[in-house]
């Protein structure tokens, strides 16, 4: 019996508006870098990858420390000539704090309604670091929300067995009553899975057709996956 489901928060229940790029390039402006957009963007995502590696080496282990020079060196690769790099990725830092620059998946509302009027216990798990207890505290819904659970305050990251372990310690369930639903095959569906945690892919661009009932392609089709 399923009692408690799970969020990702970032790119499942939240995304970055209008783009991540378009915010970098904004700050950027404000620091006399006139870079475009799809070259910050194709930096970012090699930069971005780049830390991945990074932390996959490291066996998944993270914290506050970690997560703050992570972000300042992707900062530090994406814009390596502007002068004031410390002031740039405070003003970056800072701007991703704003629920501003946020906007959460309006399907999201009311399948979480469904979710609550049905008596599942409902918390967000997510690869960030303190600031998103603001943003989700921020957003509609929140009250739904019993739980935030980041990783640089357990101390690791998905995929990380530890993450999930953690995240069932403190809803004091057993995995096979609780799912997990993600919009990363990787990070989310396939590490619950290993813990024996069902799961749930948001998939909009039908890439992982193979997985069946395990997905949606957005949040309206998940309440009919519950039947309570």
């Amino acid at each position: 019996m399923i009692r408690a489901i799970v969020y990702d928060a970032v790119g499942t229940i939240m995304h970055v508006a209008p783009s991540v790029q378009a915010v970098y390039a904004d700050v950027a402006r404000r620091f006399g870098c006139a870079m475009d957009e799809a070259e910050i963007r194709r930096r970012f995502l090699s930069a971005f990858a780049e830390q991945d590696l990074l932390d996959c080496r490291s066996g998944w282990q993270t914290s506050e420390a970690r997560e703050h020079d992570r972000w300042r060196a992707i900062v530090a690769t994406v814009f390596p000539d502007i002068a004031d790099a410390d002031a740039c990725f405070h003003t970056l830092f800072q701007a991703f704090a704003s629920p501003d620059v946020w906007a959460f998946d309006p399907d999201w509302l009311p399948a979480a309604k469904a979710m609550h009027q049905r008596g599942l216990r409902q918390a967000v798990a997510s690869n960030f670091d303190a600031r998103l207890h603001a943003l989700i505290a921020a957003m509609p819904g929140a009250n739904f929300m019993e739980r935030v659970v980041v990783s640089s305050e357990i101390g690791w990251r998905k995929p990380a067995a530890e993450f999930f372990t953690r995240l069932l310690d403190l809803l004091q369930l057993p995995p096979e009553e609780v799912v997990f639903v993600g919009d990363d095959r990787v990070n989310d569906f396939d590490a619950a899975r290993r813990l024996g945690i069902a799961a749930v892919l948001l998939d909009p661009r039908k890439e992982h057709l193979e997985l069946g009932h395990n997905r949606i392609e957005g949040f309206a089709e998940l309440p009919s996956l519950f039947v309570i």
